[in-house]
């Protein structure tokens, strides 16, 4: 099995630990275009406890990689998307952070194609 797919299925896992649905090619989509990124301890994780990380979620993702407007809105959807996986997850894993936040603006299938 290769270093991907040991990740992916690691993130199968979280979300069914956390009762999400799975979308498995957009999943997959996703943490491709994330790249090596993915390996890393530190940059594979978001945290929710820091705002310059989070800022960072809504500038490079949302903003740049989705095309979203900055809207406060943004910023509350991040914080939804850390109650959702949990205050006490400290292993929120920057690809599933991201499938999330794709998946309430509508962009899931942006990333199907890319599987």
């Amino acid at each position: 099995m290769s270093k991907f797919d040991d990740a992916f299925d690691k993130y199968k896992k979280s979300m069914g630990d956390l009762g999400l649905k799975i979308n498995e090619a957009a999943l997959k989509g996703v943490a491709k275009s994330l790249g090596p990124s993915i390996y890393l301890a530190d940059a594979s994780l978001v945290s929710c406890s820091e705002q310059t990380e989070l800022d960072r979620v809504k500038n490079n993702f949302l903003i740049k990689k989705l095309g979203l407007a900055d809207t406060a809105a943004l910023d509350a959807d991040i914080k939804a998307v850390c109650a959702t996986m949990g205050s006490s997850n400290r292993t929120k894993h920057r690809a599933i952070f991201y499938y999330l936040l794709a998946e309430k603006h509508g962009k899931l299938a942006d990333y199907e194609a890319k599987a």
